[in-house]
């Protein structure tokens, strides 16, 4: 049985795509290190891709593609997919978009993971871990809950919190940003920095 477990930085960036566009739906990729440790998948990164049109376009192919390159040369791997629905009350992985995505990533990595943001769980006094994590443990794409920890629960959400308040969520680039702009950085490199600034005083 596959483990999962989300580092601040991933946990972070899911959060914040999802609160930058509270009326939309969102959805990204999750990055891992390759190796396991035990049974765990070690989530380390988020790379938000799109608002707008979520579905398999050339627009999802070009950027499934870069975001491969990054993942190798950070010696990562694309491990999961992420997405948070537009309507409030649609948290069921049945409804979720663009789930082919996912079952694309899970051809080439077979611990991959599927998680839902749940709306329910959404609040700028971020008190509660807001995910829904599946896998698949068989030949077909049949998503099924799994079991995942976020590092640094306690401290986590309480820089969540500050950040969400703040309104750094309106910093975060995805792959959209960037498209309009393509001086806006995907990988959120300046984000990362200033979230770990923020995570060292929790």
């Amino acid at each position: 049985m596959t483990d999962y477990q989300f580092s601040e930085r991933a946990y972070a960036k899911t959060i914040f795509h999802a609160a930058k566009y509270p009326h939309l739906a969102v959805n990204g990729l999750l990055l891992a290190e390759k190796q396991l440790k035990g049974n765990t998948v070690q989530i380390v990164d988020a790379i938000p891709l799109f608002h707008q049109c979520l579905y398999l376009t050339p627009m999802a192919e070009i950027a499934l593609t870069q975001v491969d390159v990054y993942a190798e040369r950070e010696n990562l791997v694309i491990a999961g997919y992420y997405v948070a629905q537009e309507n409030f009350d649609d948290n069921s992985i049945e409804k979720a978009p663009a789930a082919k995505i996912a079952d694309k990533i899970l051809e080439h990595y077979k611990n991959a993971c599927f998680v839902l943001i749940d709306n329910k769980l959404m609040s700028i006094n971020h008190t509660q871990v807001a995910l829904k994590v599946y896998n698949s443990n068989g030949d077909v794409p049949r998503w099924t809950k799994a079991s995942y920890t976020l590092a640094k629960s306690k401290s986590t959400l309480e820089a969540v919190t500050e950040l969400l308040q703040r309104g750094a969520m309106r910093e975060l680039v995805d792959f959209d940003n960037h498209l309009d702009n393509p001086e806006k950085d995907w990988t959120n490199a300046n984000f990362n920095r200033d979230l770990k600034q923020v995570m060292a005083m929790y």
